[in-house]
């Protein structure tokens, strides 16, 4: 193989590794179809899958239910504390419900059924700040002027590590060829 193919080869490799790891997703709530329901026990509730998750902008959460018996509604941090059912942000019944996380911060849903949100049928999904392209090197702290200051904690990054895997990925396949 020719270096100028080796190249473009490397290249495409390296371009689709960075869209594959930036692409949004589309995720099953709960990680499974029948999810949206009363929970069984506290362990077994949705926040608990919610928070070990991670929510990216772009991102879509799918609902599988029956929409004959339930619904979704996406509410206000008042509401969902509340359990109140009247007067949501947006309301969904068709029991194959997708919706598009367009913004980073808290979103609140709970169930439209009778009495489901008072006992646990309810989640709250934290979508992360949008980063910023830009891995550059942050400027250097400033000395402190007088004694021991602060130690100044570590920096790391997720971009940084993703990265160092992409560059490592990249030289391995290199050396293939």
């Amino acid at each position: 193989m020719s270096a100028s193919q080796r190249y473009i080869t490397l290249s495409f490799l390296f371009l689709s590794l960075l869209v594959s790891f930036s692409e949004a997703k589309d995720i099953l709530v709960g990680g499974k179809t029948d999810a949206w329901k009363v929970p069984s026990s506290q362990s077994d509730s949705l926040n608990k899958w919610a928070e070990s998750a991670r929510f990216r902008v772009g991102d879509s959460l799918v609902w599988k239910y029956d929409g004959q018996k339930d619904s979704v509604l996406e509410v206000t941090s008042e509401a969902y504390l509340a359990c109140n059912t009247s007067g949501p942000i947006k309301e969904y019944k068709d029991g194959m419900t997708k919706l598009t996380l367009d913004r980073s911060g808290p979103f609140y849903f709970i169930s439209g059924a009778n009495g489901h949100c008072e006992k646990g049928q309810k989640m709250i999904v934290v979508v992360m700040t949008e980063s910023r392209r830009y891995t550059g090197i942050s400027p250097a702290p400033a000395p402190a002027e007088y004694g021991e200051g602060p130690a100044v904690a570590p920096t790391s990054s997720a971009t940084t590590l993703k990265a160092g895997f992409v560059t490592a990925l990249g030289v391995l396949l290199w050396g293939l060829f």
